[in-house]
């Protein structure tokens, strides 16, 4: 079996590489996390001019939607031409893969008229969806969300909250998970809405994390200064919001979950920890004390990077699978396991490699690369939570992978 890349694959990738010296400056960095107001505006957006030049010249070079259909403004290109252009853009922090959830749940189970409309403004970044799921009564135990949505003649009317609705200051659209049949089991009685963000009734409330003061540095992994709760009063959603069939949301909600968690942004979020150690125990020491000397912990940089390259080889599966049709059930919940946990595990030993210092956050003197190690532990715990607890992915590789009974 050959692991290596082609050379046209190795071209492309230094192609991106190149690129992205040349125009992702810090500046565009920052404007990307701090987010960006409009003159004139009160909404702040995602991306301000420096960003959106940016995304230009990228969907230029036809790097944007480069798995999605031709006739939906996408390239119909291989997985892994995503793959390499995804993981070299992510680790400046520009996400070009898949759009998120909501965008492979919309191609699975959207109306034509839905397709048509999201997904070329998903590629093209002119859309964003906030995932509306989690519940302050439920955490991970979705399926018991109460937020409602109950017919009156052609709308929905939604009334509920939502909380670590991380992108609803800025999203355009929220992907919405509300209960239409409060009678039916837990699983079932379940709906998917999508709609406007600046639909009445919607009231977006910041909930400022750990890592707002002092602000995470740039490539820190869950260094996002705020999350948000989200109110929904008597919003009126109309029934073409609906996405795949009433009362079976968690099915297609869950496919598309499963889905969102194949990519290279995914694999990085949890294993650019030891890319980052490495590289910086080549050129610095903290004073006389040079990490790289230190044979224990060489060997225990060299165990971390194995392990990572087994999140890697993981990930290319799962792309392989979904890249020829093949049954894709458990190995995005097989992902969501190992890669968080490395991560977890890899953070939390490079801080006792570096010590006390590993320990500064990023207004301290004598910080280590901007506080980032010591900013990465802060965020490391919620590698195993989001986007789905790693207790929860272990049951669904139990049940879908291995064909074992529900507990």
């Amino acid at each position: 079996m050959d692991f290596g890349f082609s050379p046209e694959q190795d071209a492309l990738r230094q192609e991106v590489r190149k690129f992205v010296a040349e125009n992702v400056t810090a500046e565009v960095i920052e404007e990307l996390e701090e987010g960006y107001t409009p003159p004139g505006e009160q909404r702040r957006g995602r991306r301000g001019p420096k960003a959106t030049a940016v995304w230009k010249k990228i969907d230029e070079k036809g790097w944007l939607g480069i798995t999605w259909p031709k006739e939906y403004g996408g390239q119909g290109k291989d997985r892994m031409t995503q793959y390499i252009v995804e993981e070299e853009f992510s680790r400046v922090g520009l996400g070009v893969g898949g759009g998120g959830s909501g965008a492979p749940a919309i191609m699975a189970a959207g109306t034509d008229e839905q397709k048509n409309y999201y997904i070329p403004k998903i590629i093209k970044g002119e859309v964003s969806l906030a995932l509306g799921f989690t519940e302050p009564s439920g955490g991970a135990d979705l399926a018991s969300l109460q937020c409602r949505a109950v017919e009156d003649g052609d709308f929905f009317v939604v009334n509920g909250q939502k909380i670590f609705t991380s992108s609803a200051h800025f999203a355009t659209h929220i992907y919405l998970m509300c209960r239409t049949d409060p009678d039916a089991p837990k699983h079932r009685g379940i709906s998917i809405l999508i709609f406007p963000m600046d639909t009445p009734g919607i009231t977006v409330r910041p909930l400022w994390t750990i890592q707002n003061d002092p602000p995470a540095p740039p490539g820190t992994t869950y260094g996002t200064r705020r999350t948000n709760e989200t109110f929904f009063e008597d919003v009126r959603v109309p029934k073409s919001a609906l996405l795949g069939e009433k009362n079976m949301g968690w099915y297609v909600g869950a496919m598309g979950l499963n889905l969102d968690r194949v990519g290279a942004g995914r694999y990085l979020m949890s294993v650019r920890r030891n890319e980052d150690i490495v590289n910086w125990s080549k050129e610095n020491a903290i004073g006389d004390y040079d990490i790289k000397d230190n044979l224990a912990i060489r060997d225990k940089i060299a165990e971390l990077w194995a392990e990572a390259q087994v999140c890697r080889l993981m990930t290319m599966r799962s792309m392989s699978i979904v890249n020829r049709g093949g049954d894709f059930t458990y190995e995005g919940s097989a992902e969501k396991v190992i890669a968080p946990e490395h991560g977890v595990k890899s953070t939390e030993a490079i801080v006792q490699f570096l010590g006390p210092y590993g320990q500064l956050l990023n207004t301290s003197p004598n910080n280590i690369q901007s506080g980032l190690y010591a900013h990465n532990l802060l965020g490391a715990f919620q590698s195993g939570i989001n986007h789905g607890s790693t207790q929860i992915m272990r049951d669904q590789v139990a049940r879908r992978g291995l064909g074992m009974p529900r507990g």
